[in-house]
């Protein structure tokens, strides 16, 4: 069934079950009485706004997925969702561009919730130089472009490890916001062939601190680790669903290639 099909009791009772909650651990988080909690989940009561907002918070429902509760009662969504692109959003473009450019030369994209690219700065070009160029097209996907053969895959020195822990945190984000589309786009990146080569001894040494990116490049071996920023207290879905992803240098030699790239470019202007 559809989750905008579903009706409020569904809706609540499929989350309250994705985050391993009783009925009773449920309404004493929420301040909510287990006997009104258990005849909104049989269809007996229609909830509250209030309601539905107090028993969203403990399951820790994406903004997206708490209208929908509030939609599937009959009543409007409490979170506005405009696109990025629309006018009233400009502030928060600007904001976006801002943060991209501070990040010079490391590269950084902004990115939706299904990990569309909306923005990139343009030492970003690091990373994608000899992908092949339709996956640069239309709506342009990161994890698609990083796991196609015809994308990044190849130039991945360490791609089993890299696979690994992003399939990871994709399936951490399905838990969290049980997104249709990540499963299917998850579904997609396990399709996909797996190179071969593995990590060798020759691999550069790195801080135990987080499985890096190291990529093979015209600059040598590049070895980043990543970072993700969000936009807290978000009231706005679109804005809630915004991550900053950055990849850092992880050495000497990374942090000079990337000097070196930035000054052979001259476009300062953000990517989208």
């Amino acid at each position: 069934m559809d989750a905008h099909s579903r009706s409020i009791g569904d809706l609540l009772r499929m989350w309250r079950k994705r985050r391993r909650l009783s009925q009773l651990e449920l309404s004493l988080d929420a301040g909510v009485s287990q006997r009104h909690l258990s005849f909104i989940e049989s269809g007996r009561s229609r909830p509250s706004r209030e309601t539905i907002l107090r028993l969203a918070e403990p399951l820790k429902m994406p903004l997206r997925e708490r209208n929908a509760m509030l939609v599937a009662s009959g009543l409007a969504p409490e979170f506005s969702k405009r696109p990025l692109t629309s006018p009233d959003m400009k502030h928060i473009q600007e904001m976006v561009d801002q943060i991209l450019c501070a990040h010079q030369p490391h590269p950084a994209l902004a990115l939706d919730r299904g990990w569309n690219i909306l923005a990139r700065n343009r030492t970003v070009g690091v990373l994608t130089e000899g992908v092949d160029p339709s996956l640069l097209e239309g709506e342009v996907n990161a994890l698609r472009l990083t796991f196609h053969p015809g994308g990044l895959a190849s130039r991945i020195v360490n791609f089993h490890d890299w696979r690994d822990q992003v399939l990871c945190r994709l399936s951490h984000d399905i838990d969290i916001t049980g997104d249709k589309r990540l499963i299917e786009l998850s579904e997609e990146l396990k399709s996909y062939p797996v190179p071969f080569r593995r990590t060798t001894s020759s691999t550069p040494e790195v801080p135990a601190i987080a499985i890096p990116l190291i990529l093979n490049s015209r600059y040598g071996q590049l070895t980043f680790i990543s970072a993700t920023t969000v936009f807290g207290t978000a009231v706005d879905v679109t804005v809630s669903d915004l991550a900053i992803e950055t990849f850092l240098p992880a050495d000497e030699q990374t942090r000079s290639a990337l000097l070196r790239y930035a000054s052979s470019t001259s476009d300062g202007q953000m990517r989208r």
